[in-house]
């Protein structure tokens, strides 16, 4: 699949087939996030990947109950070590979140290359998924994404977003 069909295609996916995700594609999914590029290469990301039913419905109440993160074969939590480098001024902490975005990004982008759904997940309890995956102190999550076959056309382009005169600033500042 050409990478702009791909970009192009990606879509917020909240209803999954129970179809297994085989063990090669799961690889090459979460192969794209482990290299994705992090500042000074320090790589904080680290990925949980549940696929045992009971654990996914455990994770629902502590997503703020979006039940829907349950229903596919597989959710990725993707969590970042507090790596104590300020990578450029007022970054600060911000750089380990910007480097396991940029992991989660590949991973999506991965996915729906292989036919596979995803959903950003930024509404959790960091907290409540910290003591349940029993993470470090410098541990925290980032995102979670539900991962697996959508049930009907989910992959359509995008609609209303702003136009690209609009998004591009040339030089300076004109928004």
């Amino acid at each position: 699949m050409d990478l702009y069909d791909v970009v192009r295609t990606r879509r917020s996916v909240r209803k999954y087939r129970s179809d297994p995700i085989p063990q090669e594609v799961l690889n090459r999914v979460l192969d794209a996030a482990r290299i994705a590029p992090s500042g000074s290469n320090r790589q904080p990301t680290r990925l949980i990947v549940v696929a045992d039913d009971e654990t996914k419905k455990r994770l629902v109440p502590m997503c703020h109950d979006q039940a829907f993160i349950a229903t596919a074969p597989v959710v990725i939590v993707a969590c970042g070590r507090d790596i104590k480098y300020n990578r450029g001024e007022w970054m600060g902490r911000c750089a380990m979140i910007v480097d396991v975005a940029i992991a989660v990004d590949h991973l999506t982008l991965a996915a729906r290359a292989e036919g596979l759904g995803t959903c950003w997940i930024g509404s959790f309890s960091n907290a409540a998924l910290k003591e349940f995956f029993d993470l470090p102190e410098d541990v925290d999550v980032v995102a979670l994404t539900p991962l697996g076959y959508p049930k009907g056309d989910a992959f359509t382009e995008a609609e209303g977003r702003i136009p690209l005169e609009e998004f591009v600033c040339w030089g300076e500042w004109s928004g």
